[in-house]
């Protein structure tokens, strides 16, 4: 079989590796080290490179990876292109897939790293819900990165500095409540907060089982100096701790960068590493160098070692000229650079070196537009320049040595100002007309890598052309770029830096200066203060930032801070939707229901498409009771996006509020199909179980959410609840008391509690938990009504009938508190008021049979006839003898005076009489009650009575008999009397 060709890179690779001069014992301790076992005290795991810029560590990096590889070593190697650990170990996945090691479990893991960040980024997360409190909604204005937990957060160091220590502990505990709510596992809230702790153990798995089956394992991290921020201290506990696992021993890494190694973190841990500091070259290996190259002539020679110092990058460089002619060698004043413009014979390939060193970096499409070139010409023209010496060759793109590109920059920038700012802004111009197509279909440009990376280069090269405007409009866009976090911001930071020092102008390398200590220095203000006090912003852009800052306090419940953050965005452009929507949120968190549905009806008006608007505000109708308009607008948002889960969800809340559990199940079983680990979703469904009788399933639900959230206090308190109307109270208290510890200050829990030792008759116990909670949430109407029961029961009827009253009056349109009122003023005689209560009860949805149960103690027609058949029954059954009370009590409840006027009170005293066998109070009764009309249900009525009578054990029948034919008589000629 035909050997496969080598590649491009691989050609161009071979030829710069068999021209490589000098760092000869640098390579020999290096593939010394193959040589000795990991074991071997003399072995060493890491060697780190330093020296100026210049000096050659990226060559001696890549002739130290091929060495790796010649040994049989894997090799990865990552320089400044990743902006983070995850960035870096996805860096490792395809450079080791590449060679046909594939990381398949950490591929996975990172995967759902960069859909779990999306999502926290793209929702807004909420505090965990009050037994009744509003859902925790998702919004594609509000970015993870403004969370406020810079430390912990990816993403959030761009605002830091809004809250103070204080706030921000509190705030990460918040936060990680809300995240255990919205997403699967505590693994994927990890994924966000810390992505580190569950992608290094994963890598460590991976590895074990690579390293077993390869000899070696390199990994090579170039620039150090600008990764090793946010590698070095991942890179020292992986290698020096078992924080994450076993690294295996035959892992080899190298670090590159301008300085040694920090001494403080480093310093106890020389024994396993090697220090290689480069200087420039020894004039006998520049002299080598140059003799390898053909580049013979000393007065050329010396020319070149004066010129370059030493550096390598430089003296490769001329030497890839190749100059031969002494007569070249003269302006002692030339830079290497323009002597290597000099020396190079042809003009296209001088000008084409000189154009691509304008922008940051190339790949083809770049090339052709900074260029110029002939179409035909290019392809070779490029191919030309990736084997220079002075380009790095990163994979499909390109990029020129600092030490190189800065002074070609210098050069074209003195020897024509205007023909510079043209050209970086043909430059501005193609970027941005890539960026316009780009964004053609994308609903969050932002949320595009490609788009974003377009957005950078365009914003670099309108910097370089030095438009007044150009500085102003870029930081407008960093403000924008602030909602995708530290990441991006950091980008943008350096991106200012390097345009500052590459058009020398000072203002531009201050800004990015001073954002980059707004990241990384916990002191400095954070990015959006730092943009918001000094940065000249239009009016849109200090609104957009002011409303990014609402979303930072909103994020860490700050929403009275949040609200005036979003005041001032929409007194500076009233037409931020997201602003609107954001300030909604909060006023829904401060419960000013009316105000948010104002905001969150102008968004609507302003994106009316947006499902999570939608969703926020049908869940602010829903906080208000409105529930048909709180389902028109979850019908909507469920429509426009069905993956919504929180509407599903809220939906589901909704239809249960309203006594409809087979909807509000449907919805909120769609919701946890959608998310099955949707911890909100979970408990919401365990209540429509509780008001379906499953007990059992609701357990289940509540059980599946403490597992995913385990030290959620609104969690327990739930199942805790659960457990005690089951009985199973001991598991209940225990669950109500790990909740107080975690929030000493959650009313929820202390009413529950006190709720069960009421139940229980604990009225002491119960009094102490609720006069608790009513003291942290002085208008919870739930604690109330049992603190009043509390209060009735131990007959306290005065606080009992207040509470009650107060509990109506926070709630006046639910039924179970009016229910419980009626039960108050029952309690003390105020059977008028309990009369008028239990009217309004049963048009407010109460239950009928209750209030059914409740009016014989209201109308004492009612007891009376109550009683009347209870008697009967108890003479049928026992005998009129066991009946005489009964029949006692109907003869005083006959007398009462509230008895209703159309009560036929002569024929229901015959019966009682008959009952107690009063036959002259018998006959006297029955004698006026025949002399006047009645109707005949009310006769025979009596005579089934009377005849009940006639039939029980103990009864006169001889006296009884002749009684009961008179009644029946008269009911029976009424009856044909009126007969056809």
């Amino acid at each position: 079989m035909a050997q496969a060709r080598p590649s491009m890179q691989e050609l161009i690779g071979r030829r710069r590796r068999a021209g490589f001069v000098g760092r000869g014992e640098e390579r020999a301790a290096f593939r010394e080290n193959f040589d000795l076992c990991p074991e071997d005290e003399r072995h060493r795991f890491l060697f780190h490179i330093h020296g100026n810029a210049g000096v050659g560590k990226t060559f001696l990096v890549r002739e130290l990876e091929q060495i790796a590889r010649e040994r049989g070593a894997l090799t990865a190697y990552v320089d400044e292109g990743v902006g983070s650990v995850p960035e870096t170990l996805a860096a490792i996945c395809r450079q080791l897939a590449q060679q046909g090691h594939r990381l398949k479990k950490l591929e996975e893991t990172l995967a759902a790293h960069r859909e779990r960040r999306h999502e926290a980024e793209a929702e807004a997360a909420t505090l965990e819900p009050a037994p009744e409190g509003p859902s925790p909604l998702t919004t594609t204005a509000v970015r993870l990165g403004m969370a406020g937990v810079g430390a912990l957060v990816p993403g959030a160091g761009a605002l830091v500095g809004a809250m103070d220590v204080a706030q921000l502990a509190d705030a990460t505990a918040r936060l990680k409540a809300r995240l255990s709510a919205r997403f699967r596992n505590q693994e994927d809230v990890q994924l966000v907060l810390s992505p580190e702790r569950v992608l290094t153990p994963k890598l460590l798995d991976e590895l074990a089982a690579l390293t077993a089956s390869v000899p070696w394992l390199a990994f090579f991290f170039d620039t150090y100096e600008r990764t090793g921020p946010i590698l070095d201290g991942w890179l020292h506990e992986l290698m020096t701790t078992d924080r994450y696992g076993a690294l295996p021993a035959n892992v080899l890494v190298v670090t590159a960068g301008q300085g040694p190694f920090d001494t403080a973190r480093w310093g106890g841990f020389a024994d396993f590493m090697t220090d290689l500091p480069l200087r420039p070259f020894t004039e006998v290996e520049a002299r080598g160098l140059l003799a390898d190259r053909g580049v013979l002539a000393e007065p050329v020679v010396a020319e070149v070692l004066r010129l370059t110092g030493g550096l390598p990058v430089l003296v490769s460089t001329l030497a890839e000229a190749r100059p031969a002619d002494p007569d070249d060698v003269g302006d002692p004043s030339a830079t290497a650079v323009e002597r290597f413009l000099r020396w190079e014979p042809d003009p296209v390939r001088r000008s084409v070196a000189l154009a691509c060193a304008l922008p940051r970096r190339l790949d083809a499409d770049v090339f052709r537009a900074a260029a110029d070139c002939p179409e035909a010409e290019a392809d070779a023209l490029y191919d030309w320049l990736r084997g220079m010496p002075f380009v790095s060759d990163r994979g499909e793109r390109v990029q020129y040595h600092d030490v190189v590109r800065a002074p070609m920059l210098r050069l074209q920038r003195r020897r024509s100002p205007r023909g510079w700012a043209r050209r970086h802004g043909r430059l501005a111009e193609t970027f941005g007309h890539w960026r316009r197509e780009r964004q053609d279909g994308l609903a969050d440009p932002w949320a595009d890598e490609a788009w974003r990376e377009l957005r950078l280069a365009e914003a670099y090269h309108r910097l370089c052309t030095g438009e007044r405007a150009a500085l102003a409009s870029v930081l407008g866009t960093v403000v924008r770029a602030c909602a995708r976090g530290e990441d991006e911001v950091r980008r943008w930071a350096r991106m200012l830096v390097e345009a500052g020092a590459d058009t020398q102008a000072e203002a531009v390398s201050r800004w990015g200066g001073d954002l980059l200590r707004a990241l990384e220095d916990s002191t400095a203000p954070d990015a959006l203060d730092l943009l918001l006090d000094r940065a000249p912003l239009d009016t849109r852009s200090r609104a957009v930032a002011h409303s990014l800052r609402g979303h930072a306090f909103r994020a860490g419940d700050e929403h009275v801070r949040a609200v005036a953050e979003y005041d001032r965005a929409l007194a500076l452009d009233t037409g931020l939707p997201h602003a609107y929507s954001g300030r909604g949120a909060a006023l829904a968190a401060l419960r000013d229901f009316d105000a948010a549905t104002e905001d969150l009806d102008r968004a609507v008006d302003l994106d009316p498409d947006n499902a999570v608007t939608l969703a926020r505000r049908g869940d602010c109708h829903r906080m208000r009771g409105r529930y048909e308009a709180a389902l028109r607008d979850l019908d909507r948002a469920v429509e426009l996006d069905p993956t919504l889960r929180v509407a599903w969800a809220g939906r589901g809340v909704a239809h249960r509020a309203q006594g409809r559990q087979d909807l509000a199940l449907s919805d909120l079983n769609r919701a946890l199909e959608i998310d099955p680990d949707f911890v909100w979703a979970l408990v919401m469904r365990a209540r429509v179980r509780r008001a379906r009788g499953e007990q059992d399933l609701r357990l289940a639900d509540l059980l599946r959410a403490k597992e995913l959230d385990p030290d959620s206090p609104w969690v327990l308190c739930e199942r805790g609840d659960a457990l005690w109307a089951v009985g199973r109270d001991e598991e209940a208290l225990a669950d109500y008391r790990k909740a107080i510890d975690l929030k000493p200050d959650y009313a929820s829990v202390y009413a529950s509690r006190g709720a069960l030792h009421g139940m229980r008759g604990r009225d002491a116990d119960a009094l102490a938990d609720l006069d608790r909670a009513l003291s942290l949430t002085p208008d919870y109407a739930w604690a109330l009504v049992h603190r009043s029961r509390a209060h009735r029961r131990r007959g306290t009827y005065d606080q009992a009938l207040a509470d009650a009253r107060r509990a109506v009056q926070l709630d006046p349109e639910g039924a179970w508190a009016l229910g419980n009122s009626i039960q108050a003023e029952l309690a003390v005689g105020r059977l008028e008021q309990a009369r008028s209560d239990l009217e309004r009860y049963v048009t407010l949805g109460g239950d009928p049979e209750w209030a059914r149960q409740q009016l014989p103690q209201i109308r004492p027609d009612m007891r009376l006839g109550m009683a009347l058949s209870q008697a009967l029954e108890v003479s049928r059954r026992e005998g009129m003898a066991a009946a005489r009370l009964h029949w006692t009590s109907c003869a005083g409840l006959a007398r009462h005076p509230g008895v209703f006027p159309h009560t036929p009170h002569d024929l229901v005293e015959v019966l009682i009489s008959a009952g107690l066998q009063a036959w002259l109070e018998l006959d006297n009764r029955l004698h006026r009650a025949l002399a006047v009309p009645h109707e005949w249900p009310d006769l025979a009525t009596l005579a089934t009575g009377l005849d009940t009578l006639l039939h029980s054990p103990g009864a006169d029948r001889s006296r009884l008999t002749p009684r009961l034919a008179r009644v029946t008589t008269a009911r029976d000629a009424l009856r044909a009397r009126y007969e056809d």
